[in-house]
This record gives C-alpha cells, structure tokens and sequence, in this order.
C-alpha cells in the first residue's frame, strides 16, 4: 500500500495505490481527522481492499469526502454495505 498526497488549496487529494487493508486505515484516519482540509480519496490504483476498508469508506462519503476514480466494484461493494446498514 502506498499513499500520495497531493494540496491544493485547502483540498487535500490522497491517491491511494496497490492493496487497502484495514491495517492501512489507522493512518488515514488520523490524518483527516488531525486536519481542517477538505479530502479526496483517488482510488484509480487501488487493487484490492477488505471489507473493513469498504465500511471505512461508506463512511468518509457519508462525512462528506469525496471518493474519485472508483472501480466499479469497489463502488458495488459500498453501496450494498450501506443498503445492509440501511
């Protein structure tokens, strides 16, 4: 797993590369908690992620990030976990 960052004007793009794992998540979560930035997560690279990384980000959109270049099942997977959570 690897992370770019990218900041422009008080948006900060995380471009996330490779296998997302929940052990991946600790970091994340503390950087966007830890700033007042508004976050993109680009995941155009991410391979493979568990299902606590989908729950994790179910709910950075329902916190208001916006999740960019998604596969689309990655995309499925999210939408039923929240349907299940609904």
């Amino acid at each position: 797993m690897k992370i770019e960052k990218d900041s422009d004007r008080g948006r900060i793009t995380l471009r996330l590369i490779g296998r997302l794992q929940a052990e991946h998540l600790g970091g994340m979560k503390k950087e966007i908690e830890d700033s007042k930035a508004v976050f993109v997560l680009c995941l155009k690279e991410v391979t493979l992620v568990d299902v606590d990384v989908i729950r994790f980000l179910g709910s950075c959109e329902e916190s208001g990030i916006s999740i960019v270049n998604c596969s689309a099942y990655i995309r499925e997977w999210i939408n039923r976990e929240r349907q299940q959570k609904d």
